[in-house]
This record gives structure tokens, sequence and C-alpha cells, in this order.
């Protein structure tokens, strides 16, 4: 093989690596422009992030808020609503419980009458019993002593 073509070859083989090579130190700084460009647009979309979860942590703080005082609000309104119905239970029962006082107090009085009254009777068949009974023994003993 004559020197002339595989020089020329060689010589163009290096051309060509030469221009393979500037064309990749070109492409090096265009990847680092694009990794920028790129680490920008990342930077950029984490403060958008942040400032979007920032944005809905206040809505979620002010939503919480004004939850917790309808909350209260309406616990307060259900508070003055046990609060009457429980005085006017305690009134309707207080009412009951006198009438039922009264009712108990009326038919003690009647039991007590009643109870006075028998004992009032018993007590007087008792002493009719006893005089029955002291005539029988002095009608017994007299007629005894009388008859010896």
């Amino acid at each position: 093989m004559p020197a002339g073509p595989l020089e020329s070859r060689m010589a163009r083989l290096e051309g060509t690596y030469e221009q393979v090579s500037q064309r990749l130190m070109n492409i090096d700084p265009r990847f680092d422009g694009i990794d920028r460009k790129i680490d920008l647009r990342f930077d950029a979309l984490d403060k958008k992030f942040d400032t979007v979860r920032e944005s809905l942590d206040k809505k979620i703080d002010t939503v919480r808020e004004a939850l917790d005082k309808k909350i209260d609000t309406v616990r307060e309104a259900l508070d003055k609503k046990i609060d009457t119905v429980q005085e006017a239970l305690d009134k309707k029962i207080d009412t009951v419980r006198e009438a039922l006082d009264k009712k108990i107090d009326t038919v003690q009085e009647a039991l007590d009458k009643k109870i006075d009254a028998l004992d009032a009777k018993i007590d007087q068949r008792f002493m009719w019993t006893v005089g029955i009974v002291i005539t029988t023994w002095v009608t017994t003993i007299a007629s005894i002593y009388l008859h010896h």
C-alpha cells in the first residue's frame, strides 16, 4: 500500500476527529447552558410550589378558623337550648311533684281519719267488752256469795 493514501486517510481521520472534538467541545457549553436553564426552571417551579403551598395553608387556616367559630356558635346555641329545655323540664317535674305531694297528703289525711275512727270504735267496743266481762264476774261472784 502506498503511503500516500494511508496518510491521506489518516489526515482525513485526524481532521474528522478534530471536527468531532470541536463539535463536542461546542456541545459542552450548550449542555451547561441547558443545565442552567433546567436548574432555573426547577427553582422557579419550587418557588411556585412554595407559593401555592403557603397560599393553600393560609386558606386552610382561614377555613379552619371560620369552622371553629361556626362550631362554637352552634355549640353555644345548643347549650342555651338544652339549658332552656332542662329548666322547663325541672319546672314541670316540680309542678308534678307538688301535685303528687298534695294528693299523697290528702290520701294520708283520709287514711288517718279512717284509722282514728276505727281506733275509736275499737276502744269503745273494748270498753263494752271489759264492762261485760267485769259485770259477768261481779254477777258470778255475787251469785256465788249469795247462794252460800
